[in-house]
């Protein structure tokens, strides 16, 4: 028998049996489309982490009491017996390093804010030297940026995100107002460019003041440690250079022994992608063993509808065999029907997947990527299940005795 003849005739077998074909559908939909949804948020995810850390430059690190990423509890009791960094590490680093093009010292805290009888809740305050607008690429849409006047005299100007403006600003006309931060006084001299939400929280619900009236209002506690930010200048091994001086002039200042490690942390963006990578990696584990699950289950609907078909038609296989229909002909046949409803499975799924996906990201913000790859990879394993589950089906109905088939009841 050709292909084409087994294609036509399969086509006609499952046409002819609708619900049976749309619930075998839906079992390798729903298997597929799990995947996909899975591989898409994973992918969207690492996508939006390398360009965000791309995106503070290859020339920028930091210089924290805490690493970014604690694993177990134990770590995050040895690490809170690290001293605390202070504003003279900062200016020591701005002085002592030839190598930096630029410094910056950042605090931050989440509190309330108001202005014309309207609240913000869980806002991001922070405490910035001048430089930190261009360490941490944040642009200013309207007004201005705080300077080194600002900081120098402890003004209290602040400039905005866009959410502050959205939910506490009256017509969105912001610059000049005032509003109050713990109930200390303000008035807005910039709003950041809008950036939008990631995984569900907002990157525009925040308040930028200069850091030494950030100091004069909060104080420097243990639980308020700054980060310093530094850019190598351009050329060559500047970027090594610059973390050596810096190491260097950190384990002086904090009486680092000889041999003894760090107690602090100094990260590049590297550092971060390598952590992330090594947890995107956990991800892709999972990911694996999510898919492994759903596809079997899907197969095996597809091995017990196509059983129950093989059931149903055992007199009609007989008619065939018994017109000169061979094994090899039967066989096929019923492969040709699993595949085919394991791919349109498969193609549905995919779909469903990455509209599951765009759904979650339009609601809550989670990054998503779709590639070809993850859309070829979907459709050709719902095939190939197709035909793994299909070939015990398949056998049994190519080895049925002809007369035995014949005598089966309608």
């Amino acid at each position: 028998m050709k292909f084409r003849e087994g294609l036509k005739l399969a086509l006609q077998a499952l046409w002819a049996n609708k619900l049976r074909s749309i619930l075998t559908l839906i079992g390798m939909t729903i298997s597929v489309a799990s995947v996909i949804m899975v591989i898409t948020l994973v992918q969207g995810a690492d996508k939006y982490v390398s360009t965000k850390l791309t995106g503070y430059g290859a020339d920028v690190f930091t210089v924290t009491r805490m690493p970014g990423v604690i694993m177990t509890a134990e770590e995050w009791m040895k690490f809170q017996k690290r001293k605390i960094l202070h504003v003279d590490d900062y200016e020591a680093i701005q002085t002592g390093c030839t190598d930096c093009s630029e410094v910056g010292i950042y605090f931050g805290k989440n509190t309330n804010v108001h202005a014309n009888g309207h609240s913000a809740t869980d806002v991001e305050v922070r405490g910035f030297s001048e430089s930190m607008f261009s360490l941490q690429n944040i642009n200013v849409a309207e007004g201005r940026a705080l300077t080194q006047a600002d900081i120098d005299h402890g003004t209290h100007n602040a400039v905005i995100g866009a959410d502050i403006v959205d939910n506490i600003m009256t017509n969105g006309d912001a610059i000049g107002k005032e509003l109050r931060v713990d109930g200390v006084p303000y008035t807005i001299v910039g709003v950041g460019e809008r950036i939008g939400k990631t995984l569900g929280r907002s990157q525009d619900n925040w308040v930028t003041v200069p850091y030494t009236t950030y100091l004069h209002t909060y104080g420097i506690d243990n639980n308020n440690s700054p980060d310093i930010y530094a850019r190598a200048k351009p050329g060559p091994d500047t970027m090594e250079r610059a973390q050596d001086e810096v190491r260097v002039l950190m384990r002086s200042r904090r009486h680092n022994m000889v041999g003894q490690p760090d107690d602090f942390e100094l990260t590049t963006n590297d550092t971060f992608l390598q952590i992330w990578h090594q947890i995107a990696g956990l991800f892709a584990i999972v990911v694996v063993g999510l898919a492994a699950i759903s596809l079997v289950v899907g197969g095996v609907v597809i091995m017990n509808i196509m059983l129950v078909s093989v059931s149903e038609r055992t007199r009609e296989i007989g008619v065939r065999k018994a017109l000169g229909a061979k094994q090899k002909d039967v066989r096929l046949q019923f492969l040709i029907e699993s595949t085919i409803l394991a791919t349109i499975g498969g193609a549905l799924g995919v779909a469903g997947g990455i509209g599951v996906g765009l759904l979650i990201t339009l609601v809550v913000g989670f990054p998503t990527a779709v590639s070809i790859g993850a859309i070829i990879l979907g459709i050709l394993l719902a095939s190939s299940v197709g035909i793994f589950f299909g070939v015990y089906p398949a056998t049994k109905a190519a080895k049925l005795d002809p007369i035995v088939a014949l005598r089966a009841e309608m």
